[in-house]
């Protein structure tokens, strides 16, 4: 395939969101202990990559501002947008797991059945499954 005459040579395969941390062990531990997550790697306590079927986020030791953290947080400024296949199984399981459900699992407009975590650093992740 060529897109605008310009031979395909590439395929993307993946993507990570990198998350900016205050501490690289405390996130690692939610990310395993409330999300499910593995750790795939840690880099001097300073950087980690963690997966969960496939799908990875990168933990970086930097800090950022309490009020930005609130501003993200009061207009639902998602970090990450995750599709999901069995969305209400893993809500449960997030739950008791004792994950920070800030939005519990509900029908979105645009066709969603969705619920929104927030880890200790403040990240907002939307798992979402499409209805039908």
């Amino acid at each position: 395939m060529t897109t605008e005459g310009v031979p395909r040579t590439a395929c993307i395969t993946a993507i990570a969101p990198q998350f900016l941390v205050d501490d690289v062990s405390a996130a690692i531990a939610y990310y395993r202990e409330k999300l499910g997550f593995g750790l795939d790697f840690c880099y001097d306590s300073f950087y980690a990559g963690m997966s969960r079927d496939g799908i990875a986020v990168h933990l970086k030791c930097a800090p950022k501002s309490l009020s930005d953290r609130a501003h993200r947080k009061q207009n639902e400024h998602l970090d990450a947008y995750i599709s999901v296949a069995g969305v209400a199984t893993l809500h449960d399981e997030l739950q008791a797991r004792g994950a920070l459900i800030i939005k519990a699992l509900e029908a979105r407009p645009w066709s969603c059945i969705e619920c929104y975590v927030e880890d200790p650093d403040g990240y907002i992740l939307c798992f979402s499954e499409p209805i039908g």
